[in-house]
């Protein structure tokens, strides 16, 4: 390798893509495509890197399989940037055997890792930690390491486990500090954010307030009865109820829960539940056989009891009972959650990521721009929609995956 080629990936190692463009700028032969191709990345400009990553893989051919392998990384982590979550993870894969069976322990590591950021964008927790298993964090360069501990952290804070993802933060931080990347240290700052950020609302007694992740947590080891109005599932301690697949049920509960200890009016619940505007005797009876499917559904959690006016909530111990739900309630929070990442998402990586259906999604989309609350450029299939992070707005609760303290 020539004294210009190894510069130009000195200064992208370092951040520095200007630097590297310079050495190589002028050059088609398949390491300095490559180069161009990375650094153009690095500026913001994908789809000329991508372009010129296939070129540099074209070169290469079969006989240099590691720096091809190592172009296929480049594309796939281009294409993880840019959201197009229907990017072949199979490709991915081989790429990283590729470099682990030549001895490429460093890029095999850095393949690994962008596997398990799609996986922690697409709420696969549990093959996002398998993956990470077979890291060794102390033996990669700072850079890498960094990446590492910023995806640790993505996976605490998805399952709530908040002084292992402050933990993960901080390491991650000093790696970056350590690499002497300013934008990745403006990543992981920007990233850490949400430990501090207003997480979800508490409703308990008429008052409301907000509260920070960590708080989320202690409230769901407390023992009390919570109605999660942000994953639409009740629970107390381990025990959980999922409702997100029965709405009235959910709503039933969370009517109740927000007057407790009082009990609720037949004529709001039937409001509340069935969206009626006048209750009539038929609106009564399935009133009444929706409460009874929820007193099964809630079985040694709590009971619903019949009052003069209406229904009330009695939990089966001493605990206290409160609602969770997102500071700010849209019937288009989850697509909302996702880009206040502040990443370009395009509409089928969005479906992908939520399990929705193209269509849902692109309605939600489209009224969400009438709303004035996202944008978009581009058209067909380049179109990516974007949002400017609201503030207070929660990024965590509403994203796929498993049901934390579940």
């Amino acid at each position: 390798m020539d004294s210009l080629i190894t510069a130009a990936a000195r200064a992208l190692a370092t951040g520095d893509p200007l630097s590297a463009l310079k050495r190589v700028a002028l050059r088609d032969d398949a390491p300095a495509l490559a180069l161009r191709g990375i650094a153009m990345a690095q500026l913001g400009d994908f789809v000329r890197a991508r372009a010129l990553l296939k070129s540099a893989a074209r070169a290469f051919g079969t006989r240099e399989a590691v720096a091809k392998a190592r172009c296929v990384v480049a594309q796939s982590e281009i294409a993880l940037v840019s959201r197009e979550l229907g990017w072949p993870p199979a490709a991915l894969a081989a790429a990283r055997a590729t470099l682990e069976a030549h001895g490429d322990p460093v890029n095999a590591a850095h393949a690994r890792i962008l596997e398990v950021r799609r996986l922690l964008l697409v709420g696969r927790l549990d093959e996002a930690e398998r993956f990470l298993e077979g890291l060794e964090p102390a033996l990669l360069p700072p850079a890498t390491r960094a990446a590492c501990a910023l995806v640790v952290a993505g996976i605490m804070v998805r399952r709530l486990r908040t002084q292992e993802a402050a933990v993960s933060f901080e390491e991650a931080k000093l790696a970056a500090h350590a690499a002497g990347i300013p934008a990745l240290s403006a990543e992981i700052a920007n990233a850490a954010r949400i430990l501090t950020a207003p997480a979800a609302r508490l409703i308990s007694a008429g008052q409301e307030r907000l509260l920070r992740l960590d708080e989320v947590e202690t409230l769901f080891a407390s023992g009390a009865l919570v109605i999660d109005a942000c994953r639409h599932v009740v629970r107390r301690g381990g025990t959980l109820v999922p409702l997100a697949s029965r709405p009235v049920l959910f709503s039933l509960v969370r009517a109740l829960a927000e007057v407790w200890p009082n009990d609720e009016r037949r004529s709001v619940l039937i409001a509340r539940a069935f969206r009626g505007k006048h209750a009539d005797e038929s609106h009564r009876a399935r009133l009444r056989v929706e409460i009874g499917r929820l007193r099964q559904e809630l079985t040694g959690l709590a009971d619903v009891q019949a009052t003069k006016r209406g229904f009330a909530l009695t939990p089966s111990g001493r605990e206290d009972v409160v609602v969770i739900a997102p500071p700010l309630e849209d019937r288009d929070s989850a697509v909302l959650a996702l880009l206040a990442d502040g990443e370009a998402w395009s509409s089928s990586a969005l479906s992908i990521a939520l399990g929705a259906s193209p269509r849902t999604v692109q309605r939600a989309l489209e009224h969400l721009e009438r709303a004035g609350r996202v944008q978009f450029f581009g058209k067909g299939r380049a179109r990516r929609w974007l949002t400017v992070p609201v503030a207070g707005f929660p990024t965590v609760l509403l994203l796929p995956g498993p049901l934390p303290g579940g």
